[in-house]
């Protein structure tokens, strides 16, 4: 992982709104390397029930194939707070998929902190909506 160019870690609370907005925009672009600035090397990454992807190449691999599963993510960040050692961020998600259908969920995702970086990070959602024929 890139560290030169991470960035700034949510230290006050301003910087925690800038902060989880960089987060989601980077992965509302798509843009694997730019979210992976924000994870500590060895992090943990898991979507809903499914298995975590531990390290930046498992993560970066679970991302590109999830990817190649929707045209398009767009993520709404309603709140962002902080909470020893962690935090979180809740907020509602659109997804356009593959086959034009739009569906939009909420979302909670609680990032396990370590030195500014997530080293655990945990998306609770209900993936059912998105998956469904």
């Amino acid at each position: 992982m890139n560290t030169a160019s991470a960035p700034a870690r949510p230290d006050a609370e301003t910087d925690l709104q800038s902060w989880s907005r960089g987060l989601f925009a980077a992965i509302d672009a798509r843009d694997i390397e730019g979210f992976l600035g924000f994870l500590a090397a060895d992090a943990s990454f898991a979507f809903a029930n499914f298995p975590p992807a531990q390290g930046a190449a498992a993560i970066s691999a679970t991302l590109e194939g999830f990817f190649a599963q929707v045209r398009s993510l767009r993520h709404t960040v309603e709140d962002a707070w902080r909470v020893p050692g962690h935090v979180v961020c809740r907020g509602s998600v659109q997804y356009t998929r593959r086959d034009g259908g739009v569906v939009a969920m909420p979302f909670c995702n609680v990032l396990g902190m370590a030195e500014g970086r997530v080293q655990d990070y945990r998306i609770y959602i209900d993936p059912a909506p998105l998956l469904a024929p």
